[in-house]
């Protein structure tokens, strides 16, 4: 496969990924080529007929600069299941690994603010794994997959994912020792119920160095 995207698992029913940052989910105005789905389809040509022709196979997305693991749909009728999981938000659970400025005010906590033009309800979950210079490791866990959640949840907490050009705070990625070129935001563990055996299965991307090293 295409260099940057490593493959986690692969069955009749799913494809798992490691989306590397920079690359875009889907084509998109202005993001005709180099997509994940275009890199997906020349080795999986069966997914061109699922789901729609313009998002084949996929059944969730990270924003472009936003790495980490993702699945995709082989078949229709794994498609179908694993949308109806994704929309509902009953069986799937999403962690992310991200660097932010600042610490939030506790270790733990949630956050439950809605995001997006129709408000729609949005909860995040954090933990702090670490605090120094200035920066904190945070693991955010969603309840919901409103576009932008994360980043815009961070920033009411007032610690802005670092090199997040839309939510972030410039003047201290500036500041940085290693100035970031996107948010350092990871997909680090996807988990949900496989379309065809009924049981949970989860998988894990290794965060990248950009993240590992940040400073």
């Amino acid at each position: 496969m295409k260099a940057g995207v490593d493959v986690l698992h692969e069955d009749a029913d799913i494809i798992v990924v490691d989306k590397p940052a920079g690359m875009i989910v889907h084509p998109a105005p202005g993001h005709e080529e180099g997509a994940l789905t275009d890199v997906l389809s020349a080795r999986y040509p069966e997914i061109r007929g699922v789901g729609s022709a313009e998002r084949p196979g996929v059944v969730h997305r990270l924003d472009m600069d936003t790495s980490g693991v993702m699945v995709f749909a082989r078949n229709q009728r794994a498609y179908l299941a694993l949308r109806r999981q994704f929309e509902s938000h009953a069986d799937v659970r999403k962690t992310y690994i991200a660097v932010v400025h600042g610490a939030p005010k506790t270790k733990t906590g949630t956050i439950d603010s809605p995001v997006g033009r129709d408000r729609l309800s949005a909860v995040t979950h954090w933990t702090v794994l670490g605090s120094h210079d200035g920066l904190s490791l945070v693991e955010f866990r969603i309840d919901t997959g409103r576009m932008h959640q994360i980043r815009i949840h961070a920033a009411a907490l007032g610690c802005p994912i670092a090199g997040d050009a839309t939510y972030g705070d410039r003047e201290r990625d500036r500041r940085m020792r290693r100035r970031p070129s996107r948010q350092l935001l990871h997909a680090v563990e996807l988990s949900f119920i496989h379309p065809s055996t009924g049981r949970r299965v989860t998988f894990a991307a290794r965060p990248p160095e950009d993240i590992v090293y940040a400073g």
